[in-house]
């Protein structure tokens, strides 16, 4: 790995936005997951940096050598870090899992340039997302591609069920609600059954656990008292 010190002089222009329309599914669909991805590596004691939306060049002097993913994990970069888009030659680190929701009109595109693109970057695992799946039987709801030693950049898994295991995260990736209210979510357990819960929900459940415990508390402190009481009339 190169360190930003030694690199030679780089007067190339790598833009980092593009002027692009998006569809209001996939934004919401990214600012839900892209959090709870990041609270579920802090569970897990591994705070991690997750992205989403922002250009990742791997090829020093070849702009056109990026992909911009919907979400991405950086392994062993902090979260929070600031930057306006991820040179792979800076630090010699490549995102470790990416995420693409289509929702374009040029499915094939995204179908077939996707997987190439993460391929080159070097990417140990893409998941690809397809809420309007049903519309060809060509399509499939998850794709999941994996690095693999002696096979390269592959398709592992092609999937229409609500839910793909997803080996990087340590859990599923599931579909809960349809059509224009599908949402993505993190699920845990053998199968995925048990929903991570976002930081709102997380809030709740902590209120909800406090005020019934203040409730079991007074309904103590009330029995208590009864059978103080009740000896007290006795003597």
């Amino acid at each position: 790995m190169q360190h930003a010190a030694s690199l030679p002089p780089d007067p190339t222009f790598y833009p980092t936005e593009e002027t692009v329309g998006q569809d209001t599914l996939h934004m919401l669909i990214l600012e839900l997951l892209r959090p709870l991805v990041e609270r579920w590596y802090a569970q897990l004691g591994k705070p991690t940096f997750v992205g989403a939306d922002q250009f990742v060049y791997y090829k020093q002097f070849h702009p056109s050598k990026v992909v911009a993913p919907d979400l991405y994990v950086l392994p062993g970069v902090a979260p929070g870090r600031r930057f306006k888009s991820w040179k792979t030659w800076k630090t010699g680190v490549v995102p470790s899992l990416a995420v693409e929701v289509i929702t374009s009109d040029d499915v094939e595109k995204d179908y077939r340039e996707a997987p190439e693109r993460y391929a080159e970057l070097g990417t140990g695992e893409l998941v690809v997302f397809d809420p309007d799946f049903e519309q060809s039987d060509e399509r499939r709801r998850w794709q999941r591609f994996r690095r693999l030693e002696k096979r390269g950049f592959v398709r592992v898994e092609s999937t229409n069920a609500d839910r793909i295991r997803v080996r990087t995260l340590g859990c599923f990736l599931r579909v809960v609600g349809e059509g224009d209210a599908a949402r993505v979510r993190l699920g845990t357990g053998p199968t995925g059954d048990d929903l991570v819960p976002t930081e709102a929900e997380a809030e709740r459940a902590a209120k909800e656990e406090e005020r019934a415990a203040k409730e079991e508390a007074l309904r103590q402190v009330a029995r208590l008292e009864a059978l103080l009481a009740h000896r007290d009339g006795r003597g």
